[in-house]
């Protein structure tokens, strides 16, 4: 009898090391996750019918000729091109194959010679503190990539979203967000500017339901959801706050252009600062072409309001007001994230 229970725990015990030493096997150092994931990692260049710049994002290859990003990157372009990290030659958007209007998530049809696919993971198993890798083109920075952890997984009604440290700026959007076994859990998604490192990724497993819609190719413009149905974006705060506004928007004159001011203006009976203040820029169709979060902290007394200063890319401006107009001709919304009512 002792004889069989010595054996059964010898037995465990050499289970545990192999299981352990599989997982460690299945890790890979930084270096290779990086080495793998930029060959599949994209620039896209969004642009108007007259050929003009509207945005800049990030993608990667989730099939043969089929790249995954975020539907804010693309919408309102008329066409665009994609390039590999680190190389000269353009390819043409051939159109969109899957969207989802409500995760923000769009497939697109590019045909690359020999573009390799990066794995999905299962983003549900993502665990806080959890180390992760982000890839993209930050500023049209290309093939950046950075380091972090999963800080934490939070909730916008009934969606999940992942909240990392690795940084996240504007070009990084459409990104992947890597595990330590080089799939993806995540694609960036949005960032709170002057936040440290408050950045968010929409998990992989709504990218993988879409997968599975993925149809012929559809016209930039023309890519509509058969449903129109709320973005995650659309609870991504909210305009008012319950108190703290903002409003009365003014591009600076003898600034460069995209250096903007607007007003937050605090309803409340008590003071206010800390303030996160979501600003999206639509054209002239009313489709977002880009969104900056601001970070004021204040304070603002109660009832009072304060100009705020902060900036977008150049071709923002030249793209919603007139030239010698200090006012945008198209519709620019400000939602507030959040804020903390001081003692």
């Amino acid at each position: 009898m002792k004889h069989n229970k010595k054996s059964f725990l010898y037995f465990l015990i050499l289970a545990l090391f192999l299981f352990c030493g599989i997982t460690a096997a299945n890790a890979q150092s930084p270096q290779q996750i990086a080495k793998k994931a930029l060959t599949s990692t994209v620039l896209l260049v969004m642009e108007d019918a007259n050929g003009q710049p509207l945005s800049l994002g990030s993608g990667f290859f989730v099939r043969s000729g089929q790249v995954a990003t975020n539907l804010h990157v693309v919408k309102g372009a008329s066409r665009g091109y994609a390039k590999l990290v680190g190389q000269k030659t353009k390819y043409d958007i051939e159109g969109i194959t899957a969207v989802d209007a409500e995760r923000d998530l769009v497939i697109l049809k590019i045909s690359v010679p020999r573009a390799q696919a990066i794995s999905l993971g299962d983003s549900d198993l993502v665990q806080v503190g959890a180390p992760i890798y982000a890839v993209g083109n930050p500023r049209g920075l290309e093939g950046t990539f950075s380091q972090g952890i999963i800080s934490s997984i939070r909730k916008i009604g009934t969606e999940k979203i992942l909240q990392l440290t690795a940084p996240i700026s504007p070009g990084s959007s459409g990104g992947p967000v890597l595990n330590n076994i080089g799939h993806v859990i995540g694609v960036s998604v949005a960032t709170f500017r002057s936040g440290q490192n408050l950045n968010f990724a929409i998990p992989s497993n709504y990218l993988k339901k879409l997968m599975v819609q993925i149809g012929p190719a559809k016209p930039l413009l023309r890519a509509k959801p058969a449903v129109s149905k709320r973005s995650l974006l659309d609870d991504f705060g909210d305009r008012s706050a319950a108190g703290v506004t903002g409003g009365k928007f003014t591009w600076f004159s003898g600034f460069s252009l995209g250096a903007y001011s607007f007003s937050l203006r605090n309803q409340l009976r008590e003071n206010v600062r800390n303030i996160y203040c979501f600003v999206i820029f639509y054209d002239t169709q009313s489709d977002p072409i880009d969104v900056d979060i601001v970070h004021f902290q204040g304070p603002i007394p109660a009832g009072l309001a304060k100009r705020v200063r902060s900036d977008v890319d150049n071709s923002v401006q030249e793209l919603t007001t007139r030239e010698g107009s200090k006012i945008p001709h198209t519709k620019v919304e400000f939602r507030i994230l959040d804020f903390e009512i001081m003692e």
